[in-house]
């Protein structure tokens, strides 16, 4: 694997390699989110972009964080392909998934749970969407949304979430600090569908408004420019979030990365 240049301890780097797969880097400690390298999504599903970075080009990964059983959040090839060694954290019901499909390094973390990786302290939290995978399987049916936070940088990874005050809770540990990061999904639904889908999912207009609920420093979208889906395009969510920062009053504030692109904030005092 490529190492990535090197970070000072008091700088995070955010790069954006597609839909829900994020590499997190706090110095030289490293968390991958919902790896998702597939070249389509359900064998039918074509991804539009190449992933950001290749599974060969990652640096050396600490952790693994899965927010839940969705195959587009939870992809057992791409696991698969990354080194064994690596522990991948989960909601329970979803690591004796993993380890019956023989990916032994999962470990389990319970909402409300810290969990340390190196200087990081990882809490994990319920997000209100509907995880489960096919959908008869409800015992799977969790999602989380975690928080990292060093005591220098912060960033909350909400994964799938409808506006929920769980996010803000969460957000208010880091108190008195603030979140330096947000990463938070878009997505887009035709309008006989927009009240279902924004049950378990933030619209852009959705996003905004939690972004305002969490006062984090930056906002950085993610959930689009990767697969296309059944009722919408890989674009149509962050063509309509351009759209709305022409008149959001915080738009300086939003980084919106291509797959592949980075992020690297210094430490903020606030």
């Amino acid at each position: 694997m490529v190492e990535a240049k090197l970070l000072r301890k008091e700088q995070l780097r955010i790069t954006y390699i597609g839909h829900a797969t994020l590499l997190l880097e706090f110095g030289d400690i490293r968390i991958l989110t919902d790896p998702n390298f597939d070249e389509k999504l359900g064998y039918f599903l074509p991804r539009v972009t190449p992933p950001g970075m290749r599974i060969a080009e990652l640096p050396r990964i600490d952790a693994i964080l899965l927010t839940h059983a969705h195959a587009d959040h939870l992809s057992f090839r791409s696991l698969r392909a990354l080194p064994s060694d690596i522990p991948v954290y989960a909601p329970l019901t979803i690591v004796r998934w993993l380890h019956r499909e023989r990916i032994p390094n999962a470990r389990p973390i319970t909402s409300g749970q810290i969990i340390h990786v190196s200087r990081i302290a990882i809490e994990a939290t319920t997000a209100r969407h509907t995880g489960a995978r096919y959908g008869i399987d409800r015992w799977r049916s969790i999602a989380y949304m975690y928080l990292l936070d060093d005591g220098i940088s912060s960033v909350l990874f909400t994964g799938d979430t409808a506006i929920t005050p769980a996010a803000s809770t969460l957000a208010r540990r880091v108190l008195p600090r603030r979140v330096d990061v947000a990463l938070l999904p878009i997505g887009d639904a035709p309008w006989w569908k927009r009240s279902l889908f924004r049950r378990g999912h933030l619209t852009s207009e959705d996003a905004l408004s939690l972004f305002d609920q969490i006062n984090a420093r930056i906002f950085v979208p993610f959930h689009w420019g990767t697969f296309r889906h059944v009722t919408s395009g890989a674009y149509d969510a962050i063509r309509v979030l351009r759209a709305l920062l022409t008149k959001y009053h915080r738009a300086s504030d939003v980084r919106i990365l291509a797959p592949g692109e980075s992020l690297v904030l210094e430490a903020s005092r606030q």
